[in-house]
């Protein structure tokens, strides 16, 4: 697949995924939140990739968050909810992380920033959320993920390590090349290990919020709506036979 808003490389055994529209802050439209989907879809299949970096082009922003000229379904790009993979995926945030960039962020399995990364969720002055965020409080101490998310504070780099945001501070720059070398690491760990421990982790220890589960359960439904059986089902319906069903 061709991708217009994001860029796809190869470091080794580690999938670097960029969010590249600079000029706009790296900020997701719905197209950028498709190729982010189908692009992780695709590492989780290549048995030769072991961990992904997610990243942004620049160091003005890891991203923006959803543009509002062209608001995403900002679930097709969040790790657990729109794609689901068993190998590590780690956040690499340069510059300004805001709003679904958070989310992002937070849902990663590690993070690594920047010493110039700001982390922010304004939506309570804009007027508008996805919800997504709810799941913060369950990652970072409850007080500090209010704050963020009901005072529209900034965190700073310094301070998201301490609180347990990100994992560790580089100097501006460098958090690419850091989340690399982690990925080529775990690379060479068992990843039946890597995958049970994670499963784990996301399925049976951190609470999932009422967004999170509804874009779930949206995806299974939608399955069952785009199957053959569905359209099977019709065409009986409407032949008066009875229908022949595959299971797909």
């Amino acid at each position: 697949m061709n991708y217009h808003e994001i860029r796809v490389e190869t470091e080794g055994p580690v999938t670097v995924l960029t969010l590249a529209r600079p000029e706009k802050g790296n900020a997701i439209t719905r197209r950028m939140a498709e190729e982010i989907q189908h692009a992780m879809l695709a590492f989780d299949a290549d048995p030769t990739q072991r961990a992904a970096v997610i990243t942004g082009e620049g160091t003005r922003a890891f991203t923006f968050g959803a543009d509002v000229a062209d608001p995403p379904e900002l679930w097709r790009c969040l790790p657990n909810v729109g794609w689901q993979s068993d190998k590590p995926v780690i956040a690499a945030v340069e510059g300004w992380c805001i709003g679904g960039g958070l989310v992002l962020a937070m849902m990663a399995d590690l993070c690594v920033c920047g010493e110039g990364a700001k982390f922010s969720y304004p939506e309570a002055k804009l007027g508008l959320t996805g919800g997504m965020i709810a799941g913060l409080p369950a990652r970072i101490p409850h007080k500090i993920a209010m704050e963020i998310m009901l005072l529209c504070r900034t965190i700073e780099a310094q301070r998201a390590a301490a609180v347990g945001l990100v994992n560790e501070v580089v100097p501006t720059g460098e958090a690419r090349a850091r989340a690399i070398a982690w990925g080529r690491e775990m690379a060479g760990f068992a990843p039946l290990v890597l995958g049970a421990i994670k499963r784990m982790v996301v399925d049976e220890i951190i609470p999932r919020g009422p967004s999170e589960r509804w874009a779930l359960q949206g995806q299974r439904l939608a399955r069952i709506r785009e199957s053959e059986d569905f359209r099977e089902g019709v065409a009986a319906f409407r032949e008066k036979r009875a229908p022949q069903f595959k299971g797909r």
